[in-house]
């Protein structure tokens, strides 16, 4: 038995001296893969933003309540008036995370006038 195994040993041995390892990968420098950069730390927005393509809310409702949007043109937003909530589009995509969507309105029970 240890005879077969020494011979194994050998041969795996042998064999790894032979092979000539070549990376398969080159490496690539991050500009590469990034691309151009883009600095939106500046505050001034794109004037050349993506816009949203309306036909989309034949298919688009809110995650939430399952209701159809409605687009607002002036705020660059999806509108659900049921839930008094607005999700953004960010580049033409709408940003449907209900996390990410802000409130509208308020209660409309608080802006009523209370009757003394």
């Amino acid at each position: 038995m240890s005879h077969a195994l020494r011979t194994l040993a050998t041969g795996v041995f042998s064999a790894q001296r032979s092979v000539s390892v070549r990376p398969l990968l080159h490496p690539v420098s991050a500009a590469k893969i990034q691309g151009p950069q883009r600095s939106r730390s500046d505050g001034v927005k794109d004037t050349e933003s993506l816009p949203f393509d309306e036909s989309l809310l034949e298919f688009l409702v809110c995650p939430l309540s399952r209701k159809p949007l409605r687009y607002d043109e002036r705020s660059n937003e999806l509108i659900n008036e049921e839930l008094g909530i607005a999700y953004p589009i960010i580049d033409g995509i709408p940003n449907m995370i209900p996390q990410d969507a802000r409130m509208i309105h308020k209660n409309k029970e608080a802006e009523k006038p209370t009757e003394s």
